[in-house]
This record gives structure tokens, sequence and C-alpha cells, in this order.
């Protein structure tokens, strides 16, 4: 039987404020950007001292590699074979470790066939799309997980971290807090459809995902929905915006917001400058409290449902 592994893939971020020019370059593709562009994604990294993402994305390899080898969910839906051979690899698009390095080692340890999943659960071509074509010219067998954006487990891991905050921060207002979901935006020109195309999934699996986690924590009474993070490239971003919603939150009559983004499944610039610095002050000046849950980052419920989409993969692979 062919050799099988698990390759997660990510963004990517650099190690230090130094490093970014080099890694906006392989944002872009090459493509320069404004230099007061670049300082200013500088003085973001340097406000958060350092972005935890690769580091995270690895520990998160290593959980779903014990997961894999000794499943420990005993939800009777879910299937618990184990696979105590099988290596979970990391590897990052747009900085080190590269996807093509990681590739090159995986094929030097004697793999042949790769459960390869992104860590973004929406699937959009601009997104999901360019990690899968970097992996298709590999050599590898593959199975690409497609999306997984309402994968039951995913939703739980949300809803739990979601659950906590909001009990704990409603207690401490006395009053119900509303919740406001959060995916990252994209370009609306790379989402639009053309003649003969399908239409890009993104937007709608953003707010499923939210729709979901909203359905598991049904003490929420009201909750709201915005894509954030929308980018200094020409042409006009998916929205509605986080700002936008935040007005609309503080006008009417709200003091106390929590912001859970549900596109994003560890701690990175956008959640450590875009919440916890942008979004916070913006808010203030609103006369209202932004609050958020921790992030996903070493759940252990996220775990399992990385390795339960891999033990799918590697079946298919294995033709079973």
């Amino acid at each position: 039987m062919p050799q099988q592994a698990v390759l997660l893939l990510a963004h990517g971020t650099p190690e230090t404020v130094e490093q970014i020019p080099e890694y906006l370059r392989n944002v872009t593709g090459g493509r320069p950007l404004p230099q007061e562009v670049i300082e200013e994604i500088q003085r973001r990294y340097a406000l958060i001292g350092h972005s935890p993402l690769t580091e995270i994305t690895l520990e998160q390899a290593r959980l779903v590699e014990i997961e894999l080898s000794h499943p420990s969910d005993k939800n009777k839906s879910v299937a618990r074979v184990g696979h105590p051979e099988v290596r979970v690899y990391a590897a990052m698009r747009n900085w080190h470790p590269y996807i093509a390095d990681v590739v090159r080692q995986m094929r030097a340890d004697g793999v042949e066939e790769a459960a390869v999943l992104c860590l973004a659960p929406q699937n959009s071509r601009t997104s999901t799309g360019l990690y899968r074509r970097a992996v298709e010219s590999s050599g590898l067998r593959i199975d690409f997980t497609e999306n997984w954006a309402d994968h039951p487990l995913l939703i739980a891991a949300f809803a739990e971290r979601l659950r906590a905050a909001w009990s704990k921060l409603t207690a401490e207002t006395g009053a119900p807090v509303p919740v406001l979901f959060t995916a990252h935006s994209v370009p609306l020109r790379t989402v639009q459809t053309s003649e003969g195309q399908s239409a890009d999934p993104y937007a709608k699996q953003a707010k499923r995902t939210a729709t979901l986690v909203a359905e598991r924590v049904p003490e929420i009474a009201q909750w709201f929905f915005a894509f954030q993070s929308q980018g200094a490239s020409g042409g006009p971003w998916l929205g509605p915006t986080v700002e936008e919603k935040l007005g609309s939150i503080a006008a009417s009559g709200a003091t106390t917001v929590l912001l859970q983004p549900i596109g994003f499944l560890c701690d990175h610039v956008e959640i450590l400058y875009d919440v916890d610095i942008f979004f916070r002050d913006f808010a203030s000046k609103l006369n209202l409290r932004l609050e958020r849950p921790e992030s996903l980052n070493a759940s252990s419920t996220l775990a399992k449902a990385i390795a339960d989409l891999a033990r799918q993969g590697l079946e298919r692979l294995a033709g079973l």
C-alpha cells in the first residue's frame, strides 16, 4: 500500500518586521505595493510584536497527528479508524516552510499519497484554489478537501469558545450581549462570476458557518455578520464592513459587543491587530465595549474536526 500522509496548508507569516517586504511580494505574486502600504503593515506587526500563525499551525498539525493515531471522539457518527503511521505535515503558501519545500521533504520521506486540507474552512477560488494549484503539480497523489465550512466539529469548536466568552460577558454586563461574526473580506472582482463559471461559494459559506455557530448557542438572541480586513488594493471589496456593523450596533443602544472571527482558525495579525487593536479602538469611539472569544488555536475539538476530514481523505485515496 502506498505510504500516506496528511498535509495542512496555511497562509504563512514572516518572523520579523524586516521580512515583511519580501513576504508581501510573495502574497502579491511580485506585484509592487506602494511604500506607504508596506510601512503600514510593518507598523501593525510591530504593534503586536509577533504573529504566531506558523507556531500555532505546527501545533495544530501535531494535535491532528495524535488524533489520527489515537482517535478520542466518541461520536458514533464520526469514523474513528486509527492511522498510527500517518504523519501530518504543515506548509505555508507565502512564507517558510513553503509548500514546495515541505512537499519535497514528504517525497524524501517516502510519502506517495496525501490528504490535503487548507486551514481556511470556507472555499474561494482566490484562496483555496491557489493552495490547490500549489500542490497539484507536486507529484504526489492527493485528495484535496474543497471546503469544510459546515463540519459539525468545526461548528462545535467555535461554539465552545463563543459560549464561554458570551456567558462571562453577559454575567459581567447584566444583559444579553449581541454577537458580530466576521470572515476575511476579498476583492469583489475575485468572486464575481464570469460567463460559464460557477458562482464562487465563499460569501455564502462564510455566512453559513456563522449561522450554524449561532444555532449551537441558542441563548444568543441577536447576532450580525460582517467581512473584515478589507485590503488596500483598488476596487471594491466584499461587505458589509465591521465598521458599518459596529455603527449600527452602537446606534441600537447596545453598550457591549462580542466579535468572533469564524473564518480564522488561529491568532495572527488579522485578529491581534485588526480585532484587538483597530476594531476595539473604533468601537470605543462609539462608546461600545468590544471583546472577542479565545481563538481556536490548540482546540482539541478543532483537531478532531481536521483529523476527521483527513481520515476521510486518506480512505478515499485508499479506495475504501
